[in-house]
């Protein structure tokens, strides 16, 4: 097999995924996954597709993970390695579907708005 790329997005984070046959390797920024994500919860975010599909120690995943939050990234690289799984094995996209890893979430921030403090907040009105 040869390496297949994909994209993951999530708000402002950007994953471009690097999938290719090993031993479950994940590398982020040169880094691996235990120390560039230390919470176990966001560790088991972005290892959701892989035990969905029951293929952690099959493939080493290489990613390049820029913008956004630490939530934002591990959940645009679930949606990268899902999308590289996808590729891969075009049969396990109704099992990640299903999970809810492909659907890219469109939820942003919204932007400020002029005249006012925050995106809705208004300044305090005084009628004198």
């Amino acid at each position: 097999m040869e390496t297949v790329n994909a994209v993951g997005r999530r708000k402002a984070a950007v994953a471009r995924v690097i999938l290719k046959e090993g031993n479950g390797t994940i590398t982020i920024n040169h880094r691996p996954l235990e120390v560039y994500f230390p919470s176990s919860i966001l560790q088991f975010i972005v290892k959701q597709p892989l035990t969905t599909l029951d293929v952690v120690e099959k493939y080493d995943i290489q990613v390049n993970l820029d913008g956004g939050g630490f939530k934002g990234q591990a959940e645009a690289l679930r949606l990268g390695i899902a999308r590289a799984l996808v590729k891969v094995n075009p049969d396990d996209k109704a099992a990640l579907r299903r999970a809810g890893f492909m659907t890219r979430d469109p939820r942003a921030v919204e932007r400020k708005k002029p005249g006012q403090p925050k995106a809705r907040k208004r300044f305090q009105f005084s009628k004198r």
